[in-house]
């Protein structure tokens, strides 16, 4: 069946429609707290029940204890600090402030508690280096003395141009339930698809009664594929070589942390909370630069035999000219200069230069897709 929510329960922290109206209607009455685009999106993903069992951002208990144990207070699964950084100048605990995004306010929070951390000790025990190049490191040195902890309620959605693919966890578990899926394999990509990733997909498929591709849509940087080329380009492949009834597309919001093996364990859980029962790892899952190890995130699963959702663990995929077609090295024995490997980078170069890649790297129609816009990446 539909796995059980993370935590027991999901979460929703939407303001009903009268309360949302009495508090704008006050708003001019309440502390601002003005907070970054990520924290936006945080905030959205726990109103929306993405990081049940959280209401809110986290106290000081449940933030020792994710650093140091990788849990919550309560023993719950939870391996990355979802925190809001303040200066603490303008409210105190206790208070009731509105959270402002670009000048529109966003959610309501109740300040349950604000506290002191150490950066050198979030940033080493989070990402396992202090190394300022990373780009996580990075953000946590940049973020104010305070932390504050405490639920939210949502009050205003933000701007998404996506809203056709964007499903809440209670949406994509009433899907999942309305078409007879008991077990769903999820996959998580910020890239458009190659034939390595339908590969991995079609592989986890054979076991599963569903695929829920759910591409993260947010923030990138320069070089990555923008979020409509991505979402394009699974609509074509999805149009021409998915069973109908056998795979779903959703997005979901959320800013990367780079956190490798913690966030492996984190973005499962998100998965897990929109209800899938499986969940495909990736080699150097949420890795960036050579900060972890090639089956780092992997081998973090087996420090978490509660966690309530399957990892599915898929090698790379090669195209073998011996074989015939794609492989990975479980199943084939050929010598390495038989195997292609699918380079990102490789592919991106085609691209920019309008050329078609090999089929045996990338569909012809996903390609298509990717050329019918100017600018296919972020600048």
């Amino acid at each position: 069946m539909v796995s059980k929510p993370h935590g027991g329960r999901i979460v929703k922290r939407v303001a009903s429609g009268k309360t949302r109206e009495r508090i704008l209607s006050e708003q001019h009455e309440y502390p601002r707290i003005c907070i970054e685009h990520g924290e936006a999106i945080d905030v959205e993903n726990i109103a929306h029940g993405v990081y049940s069992p959280l209401t809110g951002f986290l106290t000081q208990d449940d933030y020792i204890s994710v650093l140091d144990h990788m849990r919550l207070s309560d023993d719950t699964p939870w391996t990355i600090p979802v925190v809001l950084d303040v200066n603490g100048k303008d409210f105190g605990e206790g208070d009731a402030v509105l959270l402002y995004h670009n000048n529109h306010v966003v959610a309501r929070m109740h300040i349950e508690e604000i506290y002191t951390f150490d950066k050198k000790e979030f940033a080493e025990k989070v990402f396992r280096t202090g190394d300022t190049n990373h780009p996580g490191v990075s953000r946590v040195y940049g973020m104010e003395k305070y932390l504050a902890g405490g639920e939210i309620v949502l009050l205003n959605e933000l701007e998404n141009p996506f809203e056709k693919y964007t499903l809440r966890p209670i949406e994509t578990r009433v899907l999942f339930r309305e078409r007879g899926w008991k077990t769903i394999v999820a996959f998580q990509t910020r890239n458009v698809p190659h034939l390595g990733h339908e590969y991995v997909q079609k592989a986890a498929l054979t076991f599963v009664d569903g695929l829920f591709i759910n591409p993260v849509i947010g923030k990138k940087k320069g070089g990555d594929f923008r979020d409509e080329v991505i979402i394009k380009a699974y609509e074509s492949l999805f149009r021409h070589y998915y069973p109908k009834d056998a795979a779903v597309l959703a997005t979901v919001r959320y800013e990367m942390r780079y956190a490798g093996p913690r966030e492996a364990i984190h973005h499962a859980i998100m998965r897990k909370n929109f209800g899938a029962t499986h969940f495909i790892v990736g080699r150097d899952h949420a890795g960036v630069g050579n900060y972890y190890g090639s089956y780092e995130a992997w081998e973090i699963f087996n420090e978490f035999p509660d966690l309530g959702i399957v990892p599915m663990f898929i090698r790379e995929a090669f195209y073998c000219r011996k074989c015939g077609g794609m492989v990975n090295a479980k199943v084939c024995s050929h010598e390495e200069r038989f195997r292609e490997r699918i380079s990102g980078t490789k592919l991106r170069s085609m691209i920019l230069k309008g050329e078609a890649p090999p089929e045996h790297m990338m569909r012809r129609e996903v390609f298509e897709a990717i050329s019918s816009f100017e600018e296919p990446f972020v600048e």
